[in-house]
């Protein structure tokens, strides 16, 4: 074995261009496997975290504007969700939803001694929690008795927290700030999501008692369901839901417009279904890089072999068996295939912690939210190893078919080739 490793190392270091080429269609096939694979799964590990922040069997009713004129009154007209919508939700839809809520929102300065800042606060029940997840980092968040009790309580994001007192944000919760000339008590602080909404929290009574009581806008309804496990059902229920709501504003009961339904499940699927084409795309794409460097290998041996077959003519005229030949040649391309595959594949990881480290954290400003766009972009070790182990079973294929011919070929006609 040891004679086979010289007489391989030599005739690599005999045609260097050759052996260079050979080996840079490996690593660069497994090299482009493990970077596409890598930046589809920071895409993917994004939307997935964003869409893990929100209850899945969970919707949203929003006022929006009429499309369709109904009963003399035109279209355009500006629908604003009130009491009755509510009471619709809760008491005419049991089969479907469990909890109901409100959100009213609306902006104010908030002040602690000499820091403030301008943010907008969003008056909600305890449900809001439950279908847009805010893990704590201390404290704690909107609960009945606020709701009950209308208690001028706060909830804020350590970015928030951190603005109002710099030096120990934490040290914020249990005190009062000002909001809008009114004392409001600092009950939790949660960690800033990064790829959504960043508002402040009060009790929905509290602040629709105080901000909204002269206004016959409810705010947005939200609810938790169960029993929709299709996409149809979900569809049908959005429709049936949607001319209810219709009917108390005077709607065309087929507007689809002046209700504005967010629903989780439904956002779901469609997350689900982009990121299989997306995965699908990028192996496609990644094996066909991998077939590239495959016919590379292939090309590289099948000249391999005919510069050599001259020599193959003289090792079997001395008495070298076919197998001797076959297994040089198996050898060297094993020997070649696994060693750039190894060197693509680390190539590859390294790619993908630079994208980590680099692009992997960054937050876009949209203004209105901030999106994380690229998450996590790295691949498990275990197909990094499969895509290296794929590439050298090929190659060890593409080497055998000509090491195969060569062994065959008689002594006399190798001779005669040029």
């Amino acid at each position: 074995m040891h004679d086979i490793i010289n007489e391989i190392w030599s005739t690599a270091r005999r045609n260097k261009l050759r052996t260079t080429l050979t080996g840079f269609a490996v690593a660069w096939g497994i090299f482009m496997i493990i970077v596409l694979l890598g930046a589809g799964n920071g895409l993917i590990n994004a939307n997935m975290s964003m869409m893990g922040n929100y209850l899945a069997n969970s919707m949203e009713a929003y006022g929006s504007r009429t499309s369709k004129a109904y009963n003399g009154l035109s279209e355009g007209r500006y629908i604003e969700l009130n009491a009755h919508d509510l009471k619709a939700t809760e008491s005419e839809f049991k089969n479907n939803i469990d909890e109901v809520g409100a959100c009213y929102y609306m902006s104010s300065t908030v002040t602690n001694g000499e820091n403030y800042m301008s943010l907008q606060i969003a008056g909600v029940y305890p449900i809001h929690t439950k279908i847009n997840k805010r893990p704590l980092i201390c404290g704690r968040f909107i609960n009945e008795i606020d709701q009950k009790e209308k208690r001028k309580v706060l909830v804020l994001n350590d970015k928030q927290a951190k603005e109002l007192e710099p030096k120990d944000y934490k040290s914020l919760l249990g005190k009062n700030v000002n909001v809008g000339g009114i004392s409001f008590k600092v009950v939790g602080i949660y960690e800033h999501p990064g790829d959504g909404e960043s508002n402040a929290y009060s009790a929905y009574s509290t602040i629709k008692s105080i901000y909204g009581a002269n206004s016959n806008s409810l705010g947005n309804i939200e609810f938790t369901f169960h029993g929709l496990t299709t996409e149809e059902a979900n569809e049908a229920f959005e429709k049936t839901y949607r001319r209810r709501l219709n009917a108390n504003h005077q709607v065309h009961p087929e507007d689809e417009r002046a209700i504005w339904i967010w629903n989780g499940y439904t956002q779901s699927l469609q997350m689900e279904k982009g990121i299989a084409i997306i995965h699908t795309f990028l192996w496609v794409i990644g094996l066909f890089t991998l077939l590239s460097g495959i016919v590379g290998v292939s090309n590289i041996m099948l000249i391999t072999v005919k510069e050599r077959t001259h020599e193959f003519g003289i090792r079997k005229a001395i008495g070298a068996k076919p197998w001797s030949i076959l297994k040089l040649i198996i050898i060297e391309s094993v020997i070649i295939t696994t060693f750039f595959g190894y060197v693509g594949m680390l190539m590859g990881i390294f790619a993908n912690e630079y994208m980590d480290a680099t692009i992997g954290h960054e937050v876009t400003d949209l203004g209105v939210v901030q999106l994380t766009l690229f998450k996590d972009p790295t691949v498990g070790l275990d197909v990094c190893f499969e895509a290296t182990l794929v590439m050298i079973i090929a190659g060890t294929i593409a080497g055998l078919i000509p090491a195969y011919k060569a062994s065959k070929i008689r002594p006399i006609e190798a001779l005669r080739a040029d």
